[in-house]
């Protein structure tokens, strides 16, 4: 046990000191926390919102630079957002947010935008002069060869007009997915396709006389994906196709404004929902319309959409587990060394078992410190949810370690075989310091364990909740503590380990889940949706293949240790 855990120290520092780090370039993760807290604010998750809000905060404090004004600028903002009085104050706070980055961007950026709307058009119009030209011949191939140049070529350039106009932005991508969608249906639909060309084009030469569209703040957001697709699969069960396209088109209209939280969240779902849904849309439109290939692609997307969306952080009854597992250990080893001490007549040995376990817990706290400095320092940019992933595997294998070890010391016969033995060792010793010694690993050993499970969940449970956690288990821990004292020697310890193992391999069950699920969101770890299974993120299970081969691995050790344990009971 001692070398298994010391050989998990070593990978869990490699780690964190090898990951590579790559610095962001620009501001693009703090705007997306900025849509997170605005969404989450004006949909009353506030659990969420202060989340998004401590992100920002902290993503920013890694940042520097050399634009001082414009820096002070973006402080003084975060401030404001910090210490927002109501949801309307800091909903405004987060928009002035978002501007004063913007600035700052700009400052160090300093961008023509004339010259950049110039160089988009050089390089779009030939493609849109393409499409007109197609169009005139009426052969509906060459119509269609325009229209994906057309399509692909504004993916390719689009990022002046994104970043200029949101608002003209969202209505091009409307017009685009109108026009797949008429040339996408049975008999394809030119002259219609050609009606959402000309407003298009009507909305490029605004772009390019520098005006903008205002646009209303709705509150959409990934839920609002989830639920148009949810009205759409209703529709298709009660044979209503029109309805299931008319939800999927307000799909469309809607997807401009959450497409860069899919898009930074999971890039090959952006690509399939922006191509694909306005084929489905067509699809349903048809004559016989292709039902069960709609309801199959909806469905896998409805799933996607959830993993990306899901709460997957962890509750104060998650660190109140690992800490409760982790010292009750340590005091039951603890109260041992006492209770034997005192049937030898021995009392006044006992306090240097408790000196012992005191500088255990002295010098956990310092790891711990040690550990947060670098664990903080290390997950700023674009490599904190990699670095979380991994980090949360590492806990999660060092859980299953220490589950079965609990598990071999489940039964009477192997706790007592156990007991003897690290009494005898101390005994035999027979010194003061041997006795402290022991109580001082027992300690620390819990300690460096616990930091280390820590480490796998700290990034995804609110402070709150943590702290919360650890004092629950802490008075737990005393109750406990004070119960073993007064009835030492009575109680069957090696139920205790009974239920601490069950404790432990639930808790590992869900940091594995998480865990893959998260390198699952940097494409560190491919993803294979298993449509037929729902997404429950309270117990860390999500319906991949990886997710669920990473947990049935964890279900397999259970049932292996368990039937071992049975063979030599």
């Amino acid at each position: 046990m001692k070398r298994f855990l010391q050989v998990c120290s070593i990978v869990v520092m490699s780690l964190l000191l090898f990951t590579p780090i790559t610095k962001a370039s620009d501001y693009s993760e703090l705007y997306v926390l900025i849509t997170d807290a605005i969404i989450n604010t004006n949909q009353q998750n506030e659990e969420q919102a202060q989340q998004a809000l401590q992100e920002i905060e902290q993503l920013w404090a890694t940042y520097s630079s050399e634009q001082a004004e414009a820096k002070a600028a973006v402080d003084q903002a975060i401030e404001a957002v910090m210490h927002a009085s109501d949801e309307a104050s800091r909903v405004k706070a987060l928009s002035q947010l978002s501007k004063a980055i913007s600035a700052l961007d700009l400052a160090e950026n300093p961008i023509d935008e004339k010259a950049e709307r110039e160089s988009f058009y050089s390089k779009f119009s030939p493609f849109m002069t393409q499409w007109e030209e197609a169009y005139l011949t009426n052969d509906t191939e060459k119509i269609q060869e325009a229209y994906k140049m057309l399509d692909a070529k504004w993916n390719q350039y689009e990022k002046p007009v994104r970043a200029q106009s949101i608002g003209l932005y969202g209505q091009i991508e409307n017009q685009l997915a109108f026009m797949r969608i008429a040339l996408s249906n049975e008999i394809p639909d030119t002259a219609l396709a050609n009606s959402y060309f000309t407003t298009l084009k009507s909305h490029i030469e605004q772009f390019m006389s520098g005006e903008d569209i205002v646009v209303e703040d709705k509150g959409y957001s990934l839920q609002t994906l989830v639920d148009l697709i949810d009205d759409a699969l209703k529709a298709i069960e009660q044979t209503d196709y029109e309805a299931a396209a008319d939800a999927l088109t307000q799909f469309i209209i809607v997807w401009p404004n959450v497409e860069i939280e899919v898009s930074t969240r999971n890039s090959s779902l952006y690509n399939k929902l922006e191509s694909d849904i306005p084929i489905l849309v067509s699809r349903l439109s048809q004559t016989t319309p292709k039902v069960e290939e709609v309801v199959a692609s909806l469905e896998t997307f409805k799933k996607e959409i959830q993993l990306i969306q899901s709460n997957d952080s962890y509750s104060f009854w998650d660190s109140a587990l690992i800490l409760l597992r982790e010292g009750l250990e340590a005091i039951l080893i603890i109260m041992v060394l006492v209770s034997f001490l005192k049937r030898s007549n021995q009392e006044r040995m006992v306090k240097w078992i408790y000196s012992g376990a005191a500088t255990g817990v002295l010098l956990s706290a310092v790891m711990a410190i040690l550990l947060a400095i670098v664990f903080d320092s290390l997950t700023s940019g674009t490599n904190r949810e990699m670095i979380e992933g991994w980090v949360g595997l590492v806990a999660a294998i060092m859980m299953i370690g220490v589950g079965v070890w609990l598990h071999s010391k489940s039964t009477v016969q192997s706790w007592n075989t156990y007991l003897s033995k690290q009494m005898g060792h101390a005994i035999s010793k027979g010194s003061v310091l041997a006795m402290a010694f022991i109580s001082f690993l027992s300690v620390f050993r819990e300690g460096a364990e616990t930091i280390l499970f820590y480490a796998g969940i700290i990034p995804k449970i609110e402070v709150f909740d943590f702290v919360l956690g650890i004092v629950i288990a802490v008075i737990i821990l005393i109750i406990v503590a004070l119960a073993l004292t007064k009835v030492s020697g009575k109680i069957p310890i090696h139920k205790f380990f009974f239920v601490a193992t069950i404790m432990i391999y639930i808790l590992a069950f869900k940091i594995i889940g998480t865990s893959i699920h998260t390198l699952q969101l940097t494409d560190v770890v491919s993803t294979n949706v298993v449509d037929v299974l729902p997404v429950m993120s309270a117990i860390g299970f999500y319906p991949t293949v990886e997710t669920i081969l990473g947990q049935l691995v964890l279900l397999f050790i259970w049932a292996f240790v368990s039937w071992k344990q049975r063979k030599h009971s």
